[in-house]
Order: C-alpha cells, then sequence, then structure tokens
C-alpha cells in the first residue's frame, strides 16, 4: 500500500527548495543593484561584473526540485559615461561602469518575489490540505 502522504511531503519540499532558490536568486539581485554605479576598486581594473544566478534540477522524494548551482558572471560589456572629472575616469574621459542594467534588476527582484510567494502559497495549501484530513479522520 502506498502511503498518502508521501505526495503532500514531496510537493512541500519541491516548494521549499524553490523558495531556498529564489531567496539566493534575491541577493544575488540585490548585490547586483548594490553595485551598479562602482567603479574599479583598483586603477585600471574591471567594475563589478554583474552576477547571475544558474538553478539546476533535483530530485526531492521522487519529483524534481530545483537548487542553486552556481552563480555566473555575465560577460556583456561594460557601460562606458563621459565623466573627464572623475578620478575613475580613462584618457578620454570614460569611466567605465557595471554592465548592470537596475530597471531590468528591479524586474527580476518582482519576478523572484513573485515565484517565492506563489511557493510559499504551495506550502500553506498543503499545510491547509492536510489540516482537513486530520479533521476528516476525527469526525
Amino acid at each position: 500500500m502506498t502511503d498518502p502522504v508521501t505526495p503532500r511531503n514531496s510537493t512541500m519540499a519541491v516548494a521549499a527548495s524553490a523558495l531556498r532558490a529564489q531567496q539566493a536568486r534575491m541577493r544575488v539581485i540585490a548585490e547586483n543593484i548594490a553595485n551598479a554605479e562602482s567603479t574599479a576598486p583598483v586603477e585600471g581594473g574591471d567594475p563589478y561584473r554583474r552576477r547571475v544566478p544558474v538553478f539546476e534540477t533535483r530530485t526531492i522524494d521522487g519529483a524534481s526540485g530545483v537548487e542553486l548551482a552556481r552563480v555566473r558572471e555575465d560577460q556583456g560589456d561594460f557601460r562606458l559615461d563621459y565623466e573627464p572629472g572623475h578620478p575613475a575616469a580613462d584618457e578620454d574621459g570614460y569611466v567605465r561602469r557595471p554592465n548592470v542594467n537596475s530597471l531590468i534588476e528591479s524586474m527580476d527582484m518582482r519576478e523572484a518575489q513573485r515565484a517565492y510567494e506563489a511557493n510559499l502559497n504551495v506550502i500553506e495549501t498543503a499545510r491547509a490540505m492536510d489540516q482537513r484530513i486530520l479533521e476528516l479522520l476525527r469526525k
């Protein structure tokens, strides 16, 4: 006989893995936003490079969950701002800024928040179903 609780436990485990993944994603996005206007820490060096979370699936109680596999650097071009008086400006007056677009990061953050909320709702619904089953079994 199959244990009827296992699918709900799997559902909750998968949703919990997604919560952790979205939380990690939000941390990476927050780091990108915090460094969006920074310059190179050393003269002639590169400024902050946008980071992108990479996820992969993993099996949890026979179901596919998700986890943060690594964080890679976006190899896109740096932004050049013409600021000849800036201490980090090159000989042509350009300051190299991170390849971070704050608008895109803000949209990514909102998407991550919504995904987090959706998975939280999955867990809350599974708990409510468990409670309802227990109430029915008591009768």
